[in-house]
């Protein structure tokens, strides 16, 4: 099993920052890949960026692309977003989510590919 605890959401004005982290425990050994998604009030929950613990592919999400920077630092098993020029359109519930398999990377934007998923973390950005 693997579990994972996010933190770093809060309340920030449109145009800030926040850094996201997301501490992985367990068979984190066998963790293949992690990803962020986000969930807004009455919408279904969406893909941000994913990173393969090898550190050799990184994707984000068009919206995101540019303004996020996700990464990783293997030694304390824990996956960071760090979330610049934040919008309100950004406000959401964030997820984190670990993936033990060796898939594919073009399918690692799809929630159902992550086995283990963390409680999330409310992000708010006031206009």
């Amino acid at each position: 099993q693997v579990q994972l605890v996010e933190s770093g959401g809060g309340l920030v004005q449109a145009g800030g920052s926040l850094r996201l982290s997301c501490a992985a425990s367990g068979r984190t050994f066998n963790s293949y890949a992690m990803g962020w998604f986000r969930q807004a009030p009455g919408k279904e929950r969406e893909f941000v960026a994913w990173i393969r613990w090898s550190g050799d592919a990184i994707y984000y999400a068009n919206s995101v692309k540019g303004r996020f920077t996700i990464s990783g630092d293997n030694a304390k098993n824990t996956v960071y977003l760090q979330m610049n020029s934040l919008k309100p359109e950004d406000t959401a519930v964030y997820y984190c989510a670990a993936t033990t398999q060796p898939v594919n990377i073009v399918v690692l934007t799809l929630r159902s590919v992550y086995e283990y998923w963390g409680q999330g973390t409310q992000v708010t950005i006031s206009s």
